[in-house]
Formats: C-alpha cells, sequence, structure tokens
C-alpha cells in the first residue's frame, strides 16, 4: 500500500483511495489539531504551534527536508526553496525541487538524518518520526493536512516564520485570498447544479464537509455525496446505483493521472453512460495534483472549478 494523494483525503482516505488508484501525495482529512498563527516577526528564535506542539527554531533553517509534496510546493512559493536540500519522493513540484527517495509515508530515519537537516517538515507523523528525529536534536514541524482554507492559509504564515520568510509567506496567503475572493463573488449565486467529484475510480468521493467540499461550495454547487449512507466520515465510497439516481450535473475527476479516468471510462461503468455529466460533456478531468494539495495552488483548482460552473451554467441557460 502506498501513501495517498493529498489534500483532501487525509490519514483516512490514505487506506481507502490507495487500494484502488496509485498515486500518492498526502492527502486533507480531518487534522487533529490546528496551528496557531505565529507572532513571529521574521527573528530567531521563533516558535510554533504547529500539530506536533510547540517547536522551537533556534536560527534560521538552511538544511530543510520536507516529506510533504504539499509543503514543498509551499516553501519554494515563500522564498525558501534555496534553504531546501532534499524533498521527498512525491514533491514533483516545482520541478527544480530536490527529489530524493526519501518517504513520508514510510519515514527512514537515518537516511532523513544523512541529509543533516535543520528542520524537517512533515504532514503526517507516521512510525512517530517526529520524536524519532527529536531523540537526534532535529527540529519537526508538522503540518497536517488542512480541513479549511483559514487553516492552509496559517500554515503557509507559519512556514514563512520558521524558515525566516514571513513577509514573502504573508504575500503570497494575501495574494491567495484575494484570488479566492474574486472567485467567490464572481460565482453564480442561485446556481442549481449538482456534482460528483471521484477521489478514485472504486469509486470514493468527498462530501461538503471535506477541504476540497468547501472549495467546490464557494461556487454554489450541491454535493451529491453528502445524502450517501456514511456521509459522516466526509469520503464515502458510492456505489454505481447511487450516482446513477443522483445524475450530477458535472463530475470532477480528480483520478486522471493516478487512475486514467475519463468521461470515456465513466460511459464504461454499469449505468453511467446515460449520465447527463456525461452525455452534456460535462465531466471535467482536474489536475491529480492541484485536487489533492493544500498549498498556494490551491488558487488553480478553484479556478479550474469555477470555470466548468460557468460553463456549465452557460449551457444550461441556453438550452
Amino acid at each position: 500500500m502506498r501513501p495517498v494523494r493529498t489534500a483532501f483525503a487525509g490519514a483516512l482516505l490514505g487506506t481507502l483511495v490507495l487500494a484502488g488508484c496509485g498515486q500518492t501525495g498526502s492527502t486533507a482529512a480531518p487534522a487533529t489539531s490546528a496551528p496557531t498563527a505565529p507572532a513571529a516577526t521574521g527573528a530567531f528564535p521563533v516558535t510554533i504551534e504547529a500539530g506536533n506542539g510547540k517547536v522551537t527554531i533556534a536560527k534560521k533553517p538552511e538544511r530543510i527536508v520536507s516529506l510533504s509534496a504539499t509543503h514543498t510546493e509551499t516553501l519554494f512559493a515563500i522564498g525558501a526553496g534555496s534553504q531546501v536540500v532534499a524533498v521527498d519522493d512525491q514533491s514533483n513540484y516545482p520541478p527544480e525541487a530536490p527529489k530524493t527517495s526519501l518517504s513520508g509515508f514510510k519515514p527512514n530515519v537515518e537516511a532523513i538524518v544523512a541529509q543533516k537537516p535543520d528542520l524537517v517538515v512533515i504532514s503526517d507523523d507516521l512510525d512517530k518520526v517526529a520524536a524519532e528525529l527529536g531523540k537526534v536534536n532535529v527540529p519537526v514541524l508538522l503540518q497536517p493536512a488542512a480541513t479549511k482554507l483559514d487553516q492552509a492559509y496559517e500554515e503557509i504564515a507559519e512556514l514563512g516564520a520558521a524558515t525566516g520568510n514571513k513577509a514573502k509567506a504573508d504575500e503570497v496567503v494575501a495574494g491567495m485570498k484575494t484570488a479566492m475572493d474574486k472567485l467567490a463573488a464572481q460565482a453564480p449565486k442561485d446556481s442549481k447544479l449538482t456534482y460528483y467529484h471521484e477521489l478514485d475510480q472504486t469509486p470514493y468521493a468527498a462530501t461538503s464537509q471535506t477541504f476540497i467540499g468547501q472549495i467546490y461550495a464557494m461556487f454554489g454547487l450541491t454535493n451529491i455525496a453528502d445524502k450517501a449512507p456514511d456521509a459522516a466520515g466526509g469520503y464515502p465510497k458510492l456505489s454505481a446505483e447511487f450516482v446513477g439516481q443522483a445524475d450530477p450535473d458535472l463530475i470532477f475527476l480528480a483520478d486522471v493521472k493516478c487512475c486514467r479516468q475519463s468521461k470515456d471510462t465513466l460511459a464504461a461503468r454499469p449505468g453511467w453512460k446515460d449520465l447527463s455529466a456525461i452525455k452534456k460533456d460535462r465531466v471535467v478531468q482536474l489536475d491529480d495534483d492541484l485536487a489533492s494539495r493544500w498549498g498556494p495552488r490551491v488558487v488553480q483548482l478553484a479556478e479550474s472549478i469555477g470555470a466548468a460552473v460557468s460553463k456549465a451554467g452557460s449551457t444550461a441557460g441556453a438550452s
């Protein structure tokens, strides 16, 4: 079994999605603790209230190891890229990130220590890697998968404070907020469109209570997964019959690269070829990475969703 795809599925989905798909990374499932924004001004030492408690960083880190694809993206976005010496095997963006064979899913303490890090950033504390690295005096910052946008913003700001890049991090967050507010303001206020977000082809979905579900809510969409029998966990496995009866207006696929899903593969599923989304060409192939991470590129994900909603609304109005 491999690690999950990232931002919007979390530790729970780590066990669910991997069995059916194959994309990896870090997912955003309910986090056990929401870090609070630091009062750092850019000076050191700085203390961050992270998922693994209060972490004090004595001086500006110069050898950062990231074991989270989302946090790798953030580190480079906030200007800390030159401080990053190694990233995990799922960190594929930006291209210049120093990708290694390190694993965030099966962390090897000796291999991590061999990089001589002065800060390790993780999104899951698997195998109690934070405590193990603490034994050899390596600071670890656990920033768990965000469950809401504000938490994603907080984590970016905290990484800025932790790396000595607070001003740039604040700039990134401000830009994200402005872009997301603009997208929300442009969204239709009376949309009656329904949707299905597919995490993997088994098929698992995501409800409105998840991080990704909250992004869709910005556009006034109704999530068919909210009425699934096991929707309480946030990531229900839907039956073909359930999806067929719900007949969503839009289908968003987050399993394109990992599982090679498309409108054609959906149409081949029993009872799905007559779904409205398929017949009206409203199957949207998302970028798997954008749909599974909670870093700065979440704006691009929202833009993709907004464009699909706008197109569907225009089509509906013309029909």
